[in-house]
């Protein structure tokens, strides 16, 4: 079992430039970013996102512990947003450190989190996975999330 707690600043410090860096990485794989931009782009948007860092409002990022042995396994992070006139939250990162992936900790986290959005009064959740993120897909359709939109792209070999 885990549990979600508030992320210390150590614990937000630790995460932040990693994170940055593989949202860089992801944007970049998906082709969507250039190699030269990549991190600038990423820096940025993770500055406007939380201005204020893990004391941002609205934002809630948490250190995800595996319960019984009190250990840290990755990190989840939501806000709550207004979209079209109803209150949702917006999933931007979870991540389960590779050594504790497979054990069942990520699903464990989504259903606290919901837990914790039901009694913010919140009744939708939305995210963003990266097409080659076949794993997350995966895990999020088991916890029974669908596709509301979809884009896809093709490469043409220049002949």
């Amino acid at each position: 079992m885990v549990i979600l707690e508030p992320m210390t600043e150590v614990d937000f410090q630790n995460y932040l430039e990693p994170a940055i860096a593989e949202y860089a990485q992801e944007n970049i794989t998906n082709g969507a970013w250039t190699e030269e931009t990549a991190l600038e782009r990423a820096r940025k948007q993770y500055t406007e996102l939380l201005p204020q860092g893990r004391a941002t409002p609205s934002h809630f990022l948490f250190t995800i512990v595996e319960a019984s042995q009190q250990q840290k396994v990755g990190i989840l992070w939501f806000a709550l947003e207004e979209k079209q006139g109803q209150s949702t939250a917006f999933v931007y990162d979870v991540s389960i450190e590779e050594r504790y992936q497979r054990h069942g900790y990520g699903s464990q986290a989504f259903r606290e989190m919901e837990k914790k959005i039901q009694e913010l009064g919140i009744s939708k959740i939305s995210l963003h996975v990266f097409g080659q993120n076949h794993a997350a897909q995966q895990m999020y359709k088991k916890l029974g999330y669908v596709a509301t939109s979809m884009v896809m792209s093709k490469v043409l070999d220049h002949e």
